[in-house]
């Protein structure tokens, strides 16, 4: 399989095809509804303006909680105080990384600085994160066992759609990966 990105003078160049690159705005978009949510109306002000999250509370959504995991581990009442102190701007950083990602995702050609290739591998991570979640990918081997599948003709289903899509998404990152990494060996 081709790279849909490698590392040139230029920058890290990119080669997706218009239905890719749409497929992978609209999972960014997906992603920044689950991120996004609207401020309380009783929320403080001042508390809003230097980040704290007042109304803070431990995702239900179990692909919300992958996103936003608990810092504190077995300790219900420090993950929350943690979670009221972080949580704002963690939920601010990744839908800005998440839009960034859909405007670089704009340009034709595609070429992209070390510092845009990050917020799009960023954005591509959490994607990943989500996907990973409604299949369940616990373990390496999880994941290992979704490689498998590759046919985009055996989409008859959604966790089978879900498993090509969340390949799709590894690729990329790898490609993505790789390319920057070329450019860390490789001095300009």
């Amino acid at each position: 399989m081709a790279k849909a990105f490698r590392k040139t003078r230029k920058g890290i160049a990119g080669e997706l095809e218009r239905a890719e690159r749409d497929l992978v705005r609209r999972l960014f978009e997906d992603v920044i509804s689950m991120l996004e949510r609207t401020a309380a109306a009783d929320e403080d002000p001042l508390a809003a303006l230097v980040g704290l999250d007042t109304n803070a509370a431990r995702p239900e959504d179990s692909a919300l909680l992958r996103l936003l995991p608990d810092g504190v581990k077995d300790d219900d009442g420090e993950s929350l105080e943690f979670r009221r102190l972080t949580e704002r701007s963690l939920r601010e950083d990744k839908v800005a990384a998440l839009r960034a990602g859909a405007l670089l995702l704009e340009q034709n050609p595609l070429l992209l600085t070390p510092e845009q290739a990050q917020l799009l591998a960023r954005a591509i991570n959490d994607v990943r994160l989500v996907l990973a979640d409604r299949l369940d990918i616990e373990t390496d081997e999880d994941a290992q066992a979704l490689h498998e599948i590759d046919d985009w003709s055996q989409a008859e289903d959604l966790q089978t759609y879900l498993a090509l899509v969340y390949n799709f998404m590894t690729w990329l990152q790898e490609s993505l990966m790789q390319s920057l990494l070329a450019g860390l060996r490789q001095p300009e």
